[in-house]
């Protein structure tokens, strides 16, 4: 997991011009992207908006992820807030990824993902979407044999 946290604080390299002390300003063409954490099935590239994934406290992450991709059943310690950027995501609840079961939103919608509810993310073509949490960023795989870093 400490490698998956330097990983993540590597991203927050200055992706954002801050103005004051407590405001960000973040333009899409100044984001740096990145391959995402290997905790994460491997396709996805993320870039930090603001914050710090690997430590306590606030951030904002944007996830780019390719065609069928898919994230299988898992949850976080922390509730997630998800909002489409781009593309279609559908997303569901429960033990294992379930197609039929899921829910999707297409660019502007939004999830709220209760903490340690199993939840599950998949699209049929590519998609942006943005997080913004309390950190850390840790994410437990329903079934440890889904787990990309292992």
């Amino acid at each position: 997991m400490k490698h998956i946290l330097i990983g993540l604080a590597a991203l927050t390299i200055t992706t954002s011009a801050g103005l004051a002390d407590d405001m960000i300003v973040a333009h899409p063409d100044s984001l740096k992207w990145g391959p995402a954490p290997s905790l994460l099935p491997k396709g996805a590239e993320i870039a930090v908006v603001s914050g710090d994934p690997g430590k306590a406290g606030s951030y904002v992450v944007r996830v780019k992820v390719p065609t069928n991709y898919q994230i299988p059943a898992h949850w976080h310690s922390k509730a997630e807030n998800l909002t489409v950027l781009s593309g279609d995501v559908n997303v569901g609840m429960g033990d294992k990824l379930d197609k039929n079961h899921s829910s999707k939103l297409e660019a502007g919608g939004f999830i709220f993902l209760p903490s340690k509810m199993n939840h599950f993310l998949w699209v049929s073509g590519p998609a942006v979407f943005q997080i913004h949490a309390e950190g850390p960023f840790d994410i437990v795989y329903a079934n440890p044999e889904d787990d990309p870093s292992k």
